[in-house]
């Protein structure tokens, strides 16, 4: 979330990345910008080599240079050998040597499933544990149909359970249906159906049924959508930042209370892994006692702010790979809500928590937060705060990190509150509209239509995420020079870019097919370093955002 993370990432990524091949160790070519390079390619940079951790084009442009990109390539060291000018990744495939990567993840099974939909007893194509499916896919498993809920892959339908992501649709084939249907019907209505029904049972019979069936199906389930526009009690634009619990360059821990009223969503950052699933929250010395953060975060809710605990940041690490795992989370995250009076939860894990397609953890955060809102209730408030490289960089490739929140927003689009990318500490984004930069218009405007919009992966080649509600999509960016090591933003950009989304004014190149009202707003790493410098973030952005529509 900080100018910290970029490290953390860049190491994390190169341990998961080093057991794929031998790094060449003398001369590197020199690393030129508009070529291809496969994962584990080796180049020279500025006097140091540099390895390639997943395949990509560095397009034009875009400033995905080795040393300001560590999502992308992992530093070895200073060069030690004489760096030869031809490059042997080669320049040649420019954007399709992307495709390759993530066409195995998106093929698999989804289109051989839209054809049997209208029989429900008919059998689809058999389950297979190293597939692909996405959601509403159908598939057949020991002679049960199931389907879909969101992205899965490896996870068995027969212990997929209630809260799993394949739905069970019943048995399939020809065995089953018509024997269970035939036999009972027939015996009961033989035996008296002629004297019973026709004399008296008719009058007796209609009468109560009726008036018992109507009132229930009118049910009280129906308010349940929550996540309309305005029925999360904050403003139409809201204004979103992180709180610091611990002391660093923008000074100690502040105390809740001491927070601006400019702010509507207060992210406490952050919870701690406690082992085997279990989360924890150790509160700063300088964030008061006990007791009076407790009080500090109720007399923010009463005044219609949401204190919302966020997961992830420097040490963002969570172990989320069992049943066990996924119940220790809901549980120790239910206390904690209850404990401190929580709105609920933030998502800012990333590859420090194992966030890589593939990997247990995005079907188990999935299944995590459906739980916990069912012990919550319908207000419970979730949101996520990712890297734009595990959004938008599915664009770009769809394996590793990159994409990798997409099933993830995919699986939870009805119980997400709100979504605000992180635009900064990575470099420009390359989009549907173009190659786009950091800290400018398009940049923001690009990146935020993706998710309302909606994008196909692979540069259009692969799985198509769908669009949000535009109310559920905000952005993120740094609240000054010093909150991030790239990506500053100026408040007259931070406007511009609300008034392309809400007002189709002030646009740049990048411009939506239609003005988007209820755009939900801008969020900032942090609170804290907002204070340090005197509220030029906080006072401008939320001003600006009361004149919106």
């Amino acid at each position: 979330m900080n100018a910290r993370i970029t490290p953390r990432v860049s190491r994390l990524l190169a341990a998961l990345v080093v057991a794929c091949g031998v790094m060449a160790a003398h001369a590197a070519p020199a690393w030129q910008e508009g070529s291809t390079y496969n994962a584990g390619a080796v180049v020279t940079y500025n006097g140091h080599d540099y390895k390639a951790l997943v395949t990509h084009t560095a397009y034009t442009g875009a400033n995905w240079n080795p040393a300001s990109t560590p999502t992308l390539w992992q530093d070895l060291g200073v060069t030690t050998g004489t760096p030869t000018p031809t490059p042997t990744p080669a320049v040649t495939p420019t954007p399709t040597p992307v495709v390759p990567t993530p066409t195995p993840i998106v093929t698999p099974t989804p289109t051989q499933v839209v054809t049997p939909t209208p029989a429900n007893t008919a059998c689809y194509q058999a389950w297979a544990a190293g597939s692909v499916y996405n959601g509403g896919a159908r598939v057949t498993y020991n002679g049960v149909n199931y389907e879909a809920k969101w992205w899965t892959q490896g996870d068995n339908p027969a212990q997929s359970g209630d809260w799993g992501v394949w739905k069970n649709l019943g048995n399939c084939g020809s065995t089953t249906p018509t024997p269970v249907v035939t036999p009972t019907p027939t015996p009961v209505v033989t035996p008296t159906p002629t004297p019973v029904v026709t004399p008296t049972p008719t009058p007796v019979v209609t009468p109560t049924p009726t008036p018992v069936v109507t009132p229930t199906p009118t049910p009280v389930v129906t308010p349940t959508p929550t996540p309309i526009p305005g029925n999360d009690g904050l403003p139409k634009h809201a204004l979103i930042g992180y709180w610091h619990n611990f002391t660093n360059p923008a000074g100690p821990t502040m105390r809740i209370r001491d927070v601006s009223d400019d702010w509507d969503v207060i992210m406490l950052s952050f919870g701690e892994d406690a082992g085997n699933g279990n989360v924890t929250f150790t509160l700063d010395a300088n964030g008061g006692t006990e007791a009076e953060f407790i009080a500090d975060i109720a007399a923010k809710r009463a005044k219609g702010k949401k204190v919302v605990l966020s997961l992830g940041g420097q040490e963002g690490r969570m172990t989320l790979n069992t049943t066990e795992n996924v119940n220790n989370f809901v549980n120790s995250l239910y206390n904690l809500i209850n404990k401190y009076g929580l709105d609920g939860i933030d998502l800012d894990l990333e590859s420090g928590a194992g966030v890589v397609l593939g990997t247990p953890i995005i079907n188990n955060l999935i299944t995590a937060m459906k739980q916990l809102k069912a012990k919550v209730g319908p207000t419970f408030y979730l949101s996520m705060a990712p890297e734009h490289p595990y959004v938008q960089g599915g664009y770009v490739a769809y394996s590793g990190i990159w994409g990798a929140y997409l099933p993830i927003i995919d699986g939870l689009r009805d119980d997400l509150t709100m979504i605000h990318v992180q635009y900064y500490n990575n470099g420009g984004l390359w989009t549907p509209y173009g190659q786009l930069n950091e800290g400018t218009v398009d940049g923001l405007v690009g990146g935020s239509l993706m998710l309302i919009e909606g994008f196909k992966t692979v540069g259009g080649a692969g799985w198509e995420f769908k669009g949000l509600r535009p109310d559920q999509v905000a952005f993120g960016v740094p609240s000054g020079r010093s909150s991030a090591n790239t990506g500053f933003v100026t408040t007259d950009v931070i406007n511009k870019s609300m008034n392309c989304l809400t007002k189709l004014v002030d646009c740049g190149t990048v411009k939506p097919k239609q003005a988007y009202p209820t755009t939900r707003g801008v969020m900032t790493w942090s609170i804290n370093w907002d204070k340090h410098d005197g509220y030029n973030f906080s006072a401008p952005v939320k001003s600006h955002l009361k004149t919106l529509p």
